[in-house]
């Protein structure tokens, strides 16, 4: 494939705060919706690719790119791998800070007061999500945006790769000029698994509701039973709803 010069600066890499763990201070997260199981992350990130990528513009104000990133584990280490399109300013502002907030929401749904016997509650909505603090590395070489681009392809739609090798380098070319890639390596990492574990009394009606509803609400029964919240065979199942 053809080579051309990509004009980045190399992109400063930070020192980690803290070795991977749990850091208190990207979202609110009460101890009984914190999740330290690091399997659990992975499995909703990868059930979920489509994430919030944040960070300042120049003037400090938050910028935020909606983009679906591939998981690599590596080692002990979780590197998210995506692109933008040049156009968006979104990878100079990383190229100058880079240290961002990645956000990814699995599956969402109102919680009724009906879940409860008696009349004094309220209602709430239930949710999961993971967000990442990660540094970024910029990718801007054509080979190694190939790379990368065929882990995406691979993950979402591995029958494409054989039409785009056989597109030809000059298209290649011209697509990927077209985008600037990166590796987002995570430093810390929150799973916040929004539930209502600390009320079982609620958790036999909140079964019954969320079966009975749409596809998301469905997925949080698949979720209920992976965290052991009522029991059955899903419980013992490892795919991630």
């Amino acid at each position: 494939m053809a080579q051309f010069e990509s004009g980045l600066a190399p992109t400063p890499r930070p020192e980690p705060r803290r070795g991977l763990g749990y850091s208190p201070d990207t979202m609110y997260l009460p101890p009984h919706f914190d999740s330290k199981d690091r399997a659990l992350a992975v499995a909703l990130i990868r059930a979920h690719p489509l994430a919030t990528l944040i960070s300042t513009d120049d003037a400090g104000f938050p910028f935020l790119s909606h983009l679906p990133l591939h998981l690599e584990q590596r080692g002990d280490t979780l590197v998210l791998l995506g692109h933008c399109a040049r156009p968006n300013a979104h990878w100079r502002y990383l190229q100058a800070r880079p240290q961002a907030l990645v956000s990814f929401m699995g599956p969402q749904a109102y919680m009724s007061p009906r879940v409860y016997a008696d009349k004094a509650r309220v209602p709430t909505w239930n949710y999961l999500a993971v967000q990442c603090s990660v540094v970024v590395r910029l990718v801007d070489e054509p080979l190694d945006k190939d790379r990368l681009l065929k882990k995406l392809i691979g993950e979402h739609d591995p029958d494409y790769i054989a039409q785009w090798i056989a597109l030809g380098t000059e298209f290649q070319h011209k697509m990927l000029a077209g985008i600037v890639a990166f590796e987002l390596t995570v430093l810390d990492l929150q799973c916040k698994l929004k539930l209502n574990q600390h009320r079982p009394e609620s958790h036999a009606r909140m079964r019954e509701i969320y079966g009975a509803g749409n596809e998301q609400a469905r997925a949080l029964v698949g979720w209920m039973d992976r965290l052991g919240m009522g029991g059955g065979d899903a419980a013992r199942s490892d795919k991630p709803a």
